[in-house]
């Protein structure tokens, strides 16, 4: 499968537009190729990996809402927009697994921390995969909320 998605790239990320700069950035391509190959996991195997090691860094980085309505127990919780200051609280020698909805904050995440020197993963499918193949959420009755 080909993938391809559109980014931007500036010096500074408090500098982008979009936190309000006037600062130039630039648009660029990015192939499936780029920063995103072995990126993804299944969640298989973030079951699997957390039943080995339940100090696995999992973070959800969904809004708070969607994590009030169900989440994956013992996982962490840093809503996207907020990861940038918290990075600092996630270990760089530890691999960490992102996961949003469907997947595509936590690849965002993933490739950001990828890039900052981190064994980083995102949750291919995300909690809507991880609820269609039966694993459960917390707390009892959790249910992916729509975004």
């Amino acid at each position: 499968m080909k993938r391809s998605w559109r980014g931007i790239r500036a010096d500074d990320p408090n500098e982008l537009p979009a936190c309000g700069s006037d600062t130039d950035a630039t648009l660029i391509d990015m192939g499936a190729t780029d920063e995103v190959s072995g990126i993804e996991i299944d969640p298989e195997r973030v079951a699997e990996w957390l039943a080995e090691d339940p100090s696995l860094q999992v973070i959800d980085v969904r809004e708070a809402y969607e994590r009030e309505a169900g989440h994956i127990d013992g996982t962490r919780h840093i809503e996207l927009v907020a990861l940038s200051s918290a990075a600092a609280t996630v270990e760089r020698e530890r691999a960490v697994v992102f996961y949003c909805r469907l997947g595509s904050r936590s690849q965002m995440a993933a490739q950001a921390f990828r890039a900052a020197g981190f064994e980083a993963y995102s949750m291919q499918g995300g909690l809507v995969r991880w609820a269609q193949e039966g694993r459960a959420l917390s707390p009892e009755g959790g249910v992916v909320a729509d975004h």
